[in-house]
């Protein structure tokens, strides 16, 4: 799975995955681990279920956690503003843009 996102990352192409039972929209921007131990993504949520109703904003997705990864024909341009590609929170990054 972290080969597909870092894929979708190298090629800037958001991708659609099912998470906690819903489905989720983003802009992958980083794929890390934290000290926690945890592989993360970090991205740009763009479509599907949020809790708060709150679609474009920053979220941490944990690797194990994501199923059913694809990569979608949509592409995004730049990196959204706040990303951080040396997030400290992250002891080591696998990819990012």
């Amino acid at each position: 799975m972290k080969d597909i996102i870092c894929t979708a990352i190298n090629n800037r192409k958001l991708i659609e995955f099912m998470y906690e039972r819903h489905r989720r929209i983003v802009e992958p921007h980083l794929v890390g681990q934290k000290a926690s131990g945890n592989d993360v993504l970090s991205a740009w949520q763009v479509g599907g279920y949020t809790e708060s109703g709150a679609y474009e904003r920053w979220r941490n997705y944990l690797l194990e956690k994501m199923e059913t990864v694809r990569v979608l024909d949509e592409s995004f341009a730049t990196p959204r503003r706040g990303y951080n590609p040396n997030d400290t929170t992250m002891v080591q990054i696998y990819c990012r843009l």
